[in-house]
Parts: C-alpha cells; sequence; structure tokens
C-alpha cells in the first residue's frame, strides 16, 4: 500500500486547472491569428503569472463571480493552485490560443495548455506532462466562468518507468460499460509490475480527500478494467499507476458522462 498526501488522481490533475476554460453559445468561432488585443493581452497574462507562480496576480485576473470548473468556488480554486505550487520545484505553463468567439459581451476562448515540472516525494523525483483542452469565458479582460473540455496528465519517475499505452473514451453515456487498459509494451520477464486503476469523482472535496492505493501485482502486462457510467451526467478522473522495478507511471484522464 503506498499513501499520498493527496489522491493521486486528483494531485496529477490539480495541473489542469489554470487550462479548464466554459463552454458558450453557438457563434462561429475565429482562428487564434484574427484575436482582438483584449483576448491576447488577458491569456498572456495568465501565462505570465503562473510561470511566475504569482498567485495574487492571477487571481486579480478572475472575476469575483468566477464559476470555477467541476464546483470549485474562487476560493477553492486559488487555494489548490497555491498547494500544487509549493509541491513542485519547477513548474512551465504554455498557453496556446486556438480559436475564439463573441457570445454578446463575452469574449470565449478555446485554448490548449501545456504544463511540465518535477517534484520530489520521498527522494524520488517525477516529472510531470499535463495537456488541457478547455475553453473561457471573459469580461473585462477578466475570467469570469471555466470548464474542461479534456485532460490527460502524467507522472513518471526512475530510471525506465513502463512504456504504456493507456486507452479510455473521453466520454460515455450514462449506464454505459466503458473499458480501461493501460498496456505495458515492454515484456515483463521474470520483473514484479505492481499496479491500480482508480476512478474519482473530480470535485473539490474529491482533490482534498487524501487516499491511500492498494497496488496489485500484475501478471497481464497491464491493467485491463471494465466500469460503468453513472446514471447520470457526470465528470470523473480515471488513473493508472503502474510501479515496476525501474520506475513509477501514473496516468489520469478526464471521463465524461454526457447524454
Amino acid at each position: 500500500m503506498i499513501g499520498f498526501k493527496k489522491s493521486v488522481v486528483s494531485v496529477a490533475c490539480a495541473s489542469a486547472l489554470l487550462g479548464s476554460l466554459s463552454l458558450s453559445g453557438s457563434a462561429q468561432a475565429e482562428t487564434a491569428e484574427t484575436a482582438p488585443a483584449e483576448l491576447t493581452s488577458a491569456i498572456a497574462a495568465i501565462e505570465a503569472a503562473a510561470n511566475a507562480q504569482n498567485i495574487e496576480q492571477l487571481m486579480a485576473l478572475y472575476g469575483s463571480d468566477f464559476i470555477g470548473p467541476d464546483d470549485f468556488t474562487r476560493d477553492q480554486y486559488q487555494t489548490t493552485l497555491s498547494e500544487f505550487w509549493a509541491q513542485y520545484s519547477t513548474l512551465a505553463y504554455d498557453v496556446e490560443l486556438l480559436s475564439w468567439e463573441t457570445n454578446g459581451d463575452i469574449l470565449v476562448a478555446e485554448t490548449l495548455t501545456t504544463i511540465t515540472g518535477t517534484q520530489s516525494i520521498d527522494g524520488r523525483d517525477l516529472a510531470l506532462t499535463s495537456t488541457v483542452e478547455s475553453r473561457q469565458n471573459y469580461a473585462g479582460g477578466q475570467v469570469v466562468a471555466q470548464t474542461i473540455l479534456s485532460e490527460q496528465t502524467q507522472l513518471m519517475s526512475g530510471t525506465m518507468p513502463p512504456t504504456v499505452d493507456v486507452r479510455l473514451a473521453e466520454t460515455v453515456a450514462p449506464g454505459e460499460a466503458f473499458s480501461f487498459d493501460a498496456i505495458v509494451a515492454e515484456p515483463l520477464g521474470d520483473r514484479l509490475l505492481l499496479g491500480v486503476a482508480v476512478n474519482e469523482g473530480v470535485t473539490a472535496e474529491d482533490f482534498l480527500t487524501p487516499r491511500p492505493l492498494n497496488l496489485e501485482a500484475l501478471s497481464a502486462g497491464g491493467l485491463f478494467k471494465i466500469g460503468t457510467a453513472s446514471d447520470k451526467p457526470d465528470q470523473r478522473w480515471v488513473s493508472a499507476v503502474l510501479i515496476s522495478d525501474d520506475g513509477i507511471f501514473i496516468d489520469t484522464r478526464r471521463l465524461s458522462v454526457e447524454e
């Protein structure tokens, strides 16, 4: 059993908070090259504040009535980011504007955010890579609402962590069965492989709840799981945790349960 300060799924996905964005109306999206200066300046300011890890400067770019992703309040959003930044010795944010549109007085941007960094747990260095595709609503140069479209986060450690092919649908219908496979490319031979699949809710409460991980010895070269989606719309974090003699591999992805 391995214990983490927070669940491994949520720690990995904390990096996605800055990249999360809000659904807009049905107006025709425009290319990034035609974006107004108000929008590009706001995105550049968010990226700069995140790279400087300046939480006051960052939160000044979020409206007082900001509606965060996955039921995060503005205060929870700030606390979670501060705790996440404190865990990493290095972090780098890159925010790419993909498209934009207007919805009345609101500017809506779709972006791709990439976060890389390193942290140390019990003397072991872990490398983080996270990609988040999202949209956000801007009014008066501030972010007023956000939601995440898709996200994937990986943590790796060791001299030769397992090479893993992770397969999970991005969207399933309520009550639908889905498969989650994490297939290790290298032959196991006589090496020991431990692993576990984790399925968590995407809420502030789930993020802040510490959980142990009960690892199992794997003989089939990976994780092969069948799950059933909840019977109503939901957002889940689904993770594969694989540990070999030479390293650790953790992959977390968002699964959307939608009508």
